[in-house]
């Protein structure tokens, strides 16, 4: 394993002595510093900008060729760090302790180290690890959000006010939807300074207000989650299979909710995300659309098509069938018929 060090804050400070230390150098563009992978050590690229009242956000794009383990090691209170895995993964430890914490892609850590003891970030060789990791100097950023404090969570209140970091904390999970969507459009925001600035310092607040909703989330019982993580979209996926396979045995939102590993809340939103409506509606399409194809296509009778697309009531049926083609069923084979 290489082994690099960089003992500075802020975040600009921090590119300078990892550029030292890898032997390269680095560059500037207005107030984002950046430096190249040297060949010798791999390929990609790490990013860093400060923005007011403490705020930072940096960026690995990296591909070791061997592990190389990352210290920040300085004789100061640390940021509070909100670290998110992209892709690859990362190992976490704090300055003073063994544990390890492993991050996986598409999840996360809140990390705040006690007293002046750093963080150790480990990249595995051989592996394309993006890793962006929102940084904040609880000293600077306190006064931007002191009025509000009070009506945070206890524990993230007590976080933010932690300036001289006298209590460590450890958060892992898994980060929603909408984060990794927003990383998404950071990722691909064209290069226009100004705008590109403007734009990354807006993120920043959007990033640590969709953490703190996560965290929320988190930590209520597992009946009343309702924020998606990127993680769970294969689960409503899988519903949606179901549904296209079983659509004569559907029942309830609950069911199929239960079935796949979800609460109610979360396969909606899942649906919300991946169809644009309800699971109840997209149900009703697919019944409706397996109706109009078994119509066309064979010659059940109208009842037999009914129960086939789980439905009991044949008047139900013809009424939201007019209601999406404009004719009966009857009136449908009939035309087809003639």
């Amino acid at each position: 394993m290489q082994f690099i060090t960089s003992h500075s804050i802020p975040l600009k400070d921090v590119i300078q002595d990892l550029a030292r230390e890898f032997g390269t150098s680095y560059e500037q563009n207005c107030q984002e510093y950046s430096l190249h992978i040297p060949e010798d050590w791999g390929e990609g690229i790490i990013k860093g900008i400060d923005f007011k009242d403490g705020m930072g956000l940096l960026w690995y794009d990296c591909t070791f060729k061997e592990d190389v383990e990352i210290r920040f090691i300085i004789n100061k209170v640390h940021p509070l760090k909100f670290i998110f895995c992209e892709q690859g993964s990362l190992i976490h430890r704090f300055e003073n302790l063994n544990d390890q914490h492993k991050i996986l892609p598409l999840e996360n850590i809140i990390v705040a180290s006690c007293e002046k003891n750093g963080h150790i970030l480990q990249f595995k060789g051989g592996l394309k690890t993006v890793i962006n990791s929102l940084e904040i100097n609880r000293v600077e950023f306190k006064p931007t959000i002191s009025c509000e404090l009070p009506s945070l969570d206890s524990k993230l209140e007590s976080l933010f006010k932690d300036v001289k970091a006298k209590v460590q904390f450890y958060h892992h999970g898994k980060y929603c939807v909408r984060m990794a969507d927003l990383f998404d459009e950071i990722d691909e925001f064209p290069e226009n300074e100004f705008l590109k600035r403007i734009f990354l310092e807006s993120s920043a607040f959007k990033v640590l207000t969709l953490q703190l909703l996560q965290y929320l989330d988190d930590i209520e019982v597992s009946d009343n989650k309702t924020i998606l993580r990127r993680s769970e979209i294969k689960l409503a996926h899988l519903a949606s299979d179901i549904i296209d396979n079983e659509i004569s045995d559907y029942k309830t939102v609950d069911q199929l909710a239960s079935k796949v590993g979800l609460n109610a809340s979360k396969l909606q939103e899942g649906f919300k995300f991946l169809h644009k409506t309800t699971v109840n509606a997209y149900v009703l399409n697919r019944r409706l659309d397996l109706a109009n194809q078994l119509l066309k296509n064979s010659d059940y009778s109208i009842s037999e098509i009914v129960y086939m697309i789980g439905l009991s009531s044949k008047s139900y049926f013809s009424k939201i069938y007019r209601d999406k083609y404009g004719l009966t069923p009857s009136e449908m084979r009939n035309n087809l018929r003639s």
